[in-house]
């Protein structure tokens, strides 16, 4: 069982973590915003897909990013389902955090860290996994047919 102390700790951790994802998202949205060409110009093949074929675990992610920040959700829950599921998780995540630290701690509305989170998190990574690569075997590429 984790202490009080641990779990403060935790919160904080990701909390500080949570703003570092922010400002880095920002810098990418604005990347796509003022500097397409550059930013496909440094995007890097998927070497698992480019050996075997299929996709890896995080295939879809990136272009599932775009699409959440250009406010397609559709498109980038299909694309990949962790990405709009860290967006929302962690919004919520953030947005309770910053209620409760703005108030001094006198609204306790802050989301805890639980291990539950994280576990649905890589269960969406596999189930992403397996089934984008069983459709690609059977002929249907999932990520070519959502980004049409």
């Amino acid at each position: 069982m984790r202490t009080k102390k641990k779990v403060d700790t935790d919160e904080t951790v990701l909390y500080i973590i949570g703003w570092i994802l922010i400002g880095v998202v920002m810098l990418i949205w604005a990347a796509l915003r003022f500097l397409p060409e550059l930013v496909e110009r440094f995007q890097l093949p998927c070497i698992f897909q480019l050996l075997t074929g299929l996709y890896c675990p995080g295939c879809g992610g990136t272009r599932a990013i775009v699409s959440l920040l250009r406010g397609d959700f559709a498109t980038s829950f299909l694309l990949h389902p962790f990405v709009p599921y860290v967006a929302v998780v962690g919004g919520w995540f953030m947005l309770t955090q910053t209620i409760q630290r703005a108030s001094k701690g006198r609204l306790s509305v802050g989301m805890k860290y639980r291990d539950v989170y994280l576990w649905i998190a890589l269960g969406l990574v596999a189930v992403n996994f397996l089934v984008k690569n069983i459709l690609l075997i059977n002929g249907i590429d999932v990520i070519a047919w959502a980004l049409k």
